[in-house]
């Protein structure tokens, strides 16, 4: 059983945000496998599943994330190198898709609430959505909407990302990384 949990925060005033990329990238693969919803309160966040996979959105915001993931985890006896995180990340530019497998939080609370619960060995998909010019900024910068500009390509960015997720489960990471890797992305051109 593989785990892709894509991480944001629970109701409409946080849909469209920059935090809420994970998000949309799990509804994208519902959409396209067909996932049954799983009606759990004890997974503290909206769960569907296909015949191998449970795809996750947290409901408990995003520094509690790892209650939800260790949940799901613990009842399907899920082992860490199936589980696949997808979030926002500051540290790359916007529209950027890169891998990782463990490793630091990088400052991101979902992940520190993920490391804490479950441990960092899982798989990574990290979508950038670059960064404020000051630190200070940050909080207000991940929970504004995205541009309108920023916005007409997400769909494309998401696509991508979803694919790239759902992949993982299938192919080793380094050929993953390599097939879907985007550092300096145009996702304006088809």
């Amino acid at each position: 059983m593989w785990l892709i949990v894509g991480l944001g925060n629970p109701g409409p005033q946080y849909e469209r945000t920059r935090h809420n990329i994970g998000f949309r990238v799990v509804d994208k693969l519902v959409d396209e496998t067909g996932a049954n919803s799983l009606s759990s309160s004890s997974f503290h966040g909206e769960a569907f599943k296909t015949r191998d996979t449970i795809l996750l959105k947290p409901a408990t915001y995003m520094n509690r994330s790892g209650i939800s993931v260790q949940a799901v985890k613990n009842f399907y006896k899920i082992e860490i190198d199936h589980i696949v995180v997808v979030h926002d990340d500051l540290d790359l530019p916007f529209g950027a898709v890169r891998f990782k497998k463990g490793g630091g939080s990088g400052g991101h609370n979902g992940l520190k609430s993920i490391d804490a619960m479950v441990g960092s060995d899982y798989l990574r998909v990290r979508m950038g959505i670059g960064k404020p010019a000051y630190k200070s900024q940050v909080v207000d910068y991940v929970l504004h909407d995205f541009s309108p500009e920023e916005e007409a390509v997400i769909p494309a960015w998401v696509a991508h990302a979803a694919q790239a997720a759902w992949e993982l489960r299938e192919h080793p990471l380094d050929l993953v990384a390599s097939r879907y890797g985007v550092k300096k992305p145009d996702w304006s051109r088809p």
